[in-house]
């Protein structure tokens, strides 16, 4: 891509993507994510019904009647983003590819998270660490993260969320909210017990939500007849009958019951999720998460 077409693209999807985060996200995202430590702030007269354990006793004994202390809430968090950068998000059947998609939904989080006055780092991955950007403040630093986005070449096409999800627990040390945004693409169900634990952990540690992309072309096989299928990941092709029903059915089978596996993997793990598809708008979703996580 050449050096006028990339600043334009860049151009579109912060003009984009930051009006939405200050028209639309921002009063949702502020109630939804809410800070995790707490500041002191001033001391004053003991009220009926402030909490004892919050009397200054030393404040108290000078003079002689009880007083409190007073904390305000940390507003500033620390926000990651885990971008999935693997082979398979180079697919869309209609709107868009699904690396598209995942770079816009990283775009309004990142200006989201400026607007919040929060500092916002991301890790690309695909079954290894592909880059690093710590956290940081500013309108630079978020023009820097969505050029990465758009331009980024990974080194390696395969797919490792548990690795991106252990260098984050050791990277991050203070407890921050965490996006993961990936297809969660999985070549074997016995994908799910490394992931299971990964994000167990590190959901400990932090606050984590799941953005899982995925187009409907990724959902059900349709009937086009004999067609080279190629995984984006191994390179690897083959030849599939697309006409017989019975690998249809299959498939429609499978993809089913790998949703339904990690539908139940976020659940029991107390993981916030959506699943976004390329051919919809993505703001709507967003919204109901912010404002479900804005009700506790």
């Amino acid at each position: 891509m050449i050096a006028a077409e990339l600043i334009s693209k860049v151009r579109r999807i912060e003009i984009k993507t930051r009006g939405l985060s200050q028209h639309i996200f921002a009063g949702q995202y502020h109630s939804a994510f809410k800070g995790q430590g707490m500041t002191f702030s001033e001391v004053r007269e003991y009220q009926y019904g402030d909490p004892i354990r919050s009397i200054d006793w030393n404040v108290t004994a000078r003079f002689n009647k009880p007083y409190i202390k007073v904390f305000d809430e940390e507003r500033e968090l620390t926000v990651m983003l885990l971008v999935d950068v693997s082979g398979s998000n180079e697919f869309g059947t209609r709107n868009r590819l699904k690396r598209e998609l995942m770079t816009e939904l990283a775009a309004v989080l990142a200006f989201s998270a400026i607007e919040n006055n929060d500092k916002i780092g991301v890790i690309f991955f695909s079954d290894k660490v592909e880059k690093f950007i710590p956290p940081k403040k500013g309108k630079k630093h978020i023009l820097r993260i969505i050029l990465e986005l758009i331009e980024f070449k990974p080194e390696s096409r395969g797919t490792n969320i548990s690795e991106a999800l252990r260098f984050l627990t050791h990277a991050i040390k203070k407890r921050s909210t965490v996006f993961v945004i990936s297809d969660f693409m999985l070549k074997s169900l016995d994908d799910l017990t490394p992931l299971r634990d990964g994000l167990r952990i590190a959901n400990r540690k932090h606050d984590l939500i799941v953005l899982q992309t995925t187009d409907p072309g990724e959902r059900r096989l349709p009937d086009i007849g004999l067609v080279r299928m190629l995984d984006p990941e191994t390179r690897k092709s083959g030849w599939i009958d697309t006409s017989s029903q019975k690998i249809r059915l299959y498939y429609d089978n499978w993809w089913i019951k790998v949703q339904t596996e990690l539908e139940s993997v976020f659940r029991s793990g107390g993981i916030d999720y959506i699943s976004l598809l390329t051919t919809q708008d993505y703001v709507s979703p967003l919204i109901q998460l912010f404002k479900k996580r804005g009700r506790r």
